[in-house]
């Protein structure tokens, strides 16, 4: 079994230095994958990065009210497309969108008939599964507008009991991980055990380049006393079963129409 984790490197990767040697018809740099620890024996996890040159070119002036986030959000999605079409023409089962926010999933689905998987989605039903009440976080203030109206996009707000950002400036660079990590992991048990107290069940907690990848959802689960979700392992653990049980999105649903 292959399952591809599909990036959105980000608005900027259009522009023209960006793009500059890339050719439309170069394929997507492909690498092995951090998700592949997720993974069960026999099965290889890839990550994908679009050809810059599918990107749509401009750039997008950061702002406080969040809104830089989302047109970033947007303005992917054809390059991500593209990646997941190369991705079932080449052999791949499955596909995953890495960021928690799932820009491009929705589209991708019309263009393939291999399943594509979003993390959000798909953590949330695995979560109201296990509990009445999901507490929900985001690691950025701009990304909570962004989180709600995808939650409320997929009818998945009557299982939320609260949502809350973890107030973090910016992700931290990696040389800086490791003498920030204490204070982050303190600062999102607070707002985890409040979330807890305030009535949620479970915690899904959106924003991969924090939990999991900053903090493990295993050492906040047991200072939180309610389960902290991990997206990553859910979803590739989901596309896994999806794949063994010949699943895929609904033909009625996702009518397939051809990328030429």
């Amino acid at each position: 079994m292959r399952i591809l984790i599909v990036g959105g490197l980000g608005i900027t990767q259009g522009t023209a230095a960006r793009s500059a040697g890339h050719a439309v018809e170069d394929a997507p740099s492909i690498t092995p994958s951090p998700f592949q620890k997720y993974a069960s024996p026999g099965t290889r996890v890839d990550s994908a990065n679009p050809n810059p040159a599918w990107y749509t070119t401009g750039e997008v002036e950061a702002t406080k009210n969040g809104g830089d986030r989302y047109l970033r959000w947007w303005m992917p999605i054809p390059a991500i497309v593209r990646t997941c079409v190369w991705a079932e023409r080449n052999g791949y089962d499955a596909i995953i969108q890495t960021n928690n926010f799932e820009h491009g999933v929705e589209a991708s689905r019309i263009a393939v008939r291999i399943p594509v998987l979003g993390l959000a989605r798909t953590t949330m039903h695995l979560a109201a599964n296990i509990a009445d009440r999901v507490g929900v976080t985001v690691p950025l203030d701009g990304y909570f507008v962004l989180a709600r109206r995808l939650l409320q996009g997929y009818g998945l707000m009557d299982f939320v009991s609260g949502m809350r950002s973890l107030g973090f400036e910016e992700v931290p660079p990696a040389d800086q991980v490791e003498r920030l990590r204490p204070i982050m992991f303190e600062r999102t048990v607070e707002i985890m055990r409040e979330m807890v107290k305030d009535g949620a069940e479970c915690i899904v907690p959106l924003g991969g380049a924090v939990v999991p990848s900053i903090l493990d959802p295993v050492d906040l689960e047991r200072e939180v006393g309610a389960p902290v979700l991990n997206p990553r392992q859910v979803g590739v653990r989901t596309a896994e079963m999806y794949v063994s049980l010949g699943l895929t999105q609904s033909e009625i649903t996702y009518g397939h129409a051809k990328l030429l």
